[in-house]
């Protein structure tokens, strides 16, 4: 009986799994589809939030939920810094896409190891 919830206990760690990788592809296309992936994922991660609650990949939602958190800020701060000076809103807008990036390989390549995020 105990394999049996063992291998349940699997496949919902591997949903679980999937549901984040799938988030780290909307973090990618929002560079292809103007941001509005960044927002499907975000809300994957709300409505699931509860089941990856105690788990390793409780790290990983929290590190997305807070990257779409920065993201966004960033993003609006450029926008409104771009209706005085377009030089200075893409000194906001291009470290907010460096950030983007760093955050979305470093949790990516810590879930391809099946590690929680630390950071």
């Amino acid at each position: 009986m105990s394999d049996l919830v063992v291998a349940e206990n699997d496949i919902s760690n591997e949903k679980l799994k999937n549901l984040t990788v799938t988030v780290y592809i909307c973090q990618i296309l929002t560079f292809a589809l103007a941001g509005l992936p960044l927002l499907i994922g975000v809300a994957i991660n709300f409505y699931n939030r509860n089941e990856v609650q105690g788990t390793w990949l409780e790290s990983h939602f929290n590190w997305q939920i807070k990257t779409v958190w920065i993201t966004l800020a960033g993003f609006a701060l450029a926008g409104l810094v771009l209706t005085i000076n377009m030089e200075m809103a893409l000194f906001i807008l291009i470290p907010t896409l460096v950030l983007l990036v760093y955050r979305i390989v470093i949790g990516w390549t810590t879930l391809a190891a099946n590690q929680p995020i630390k950071i």
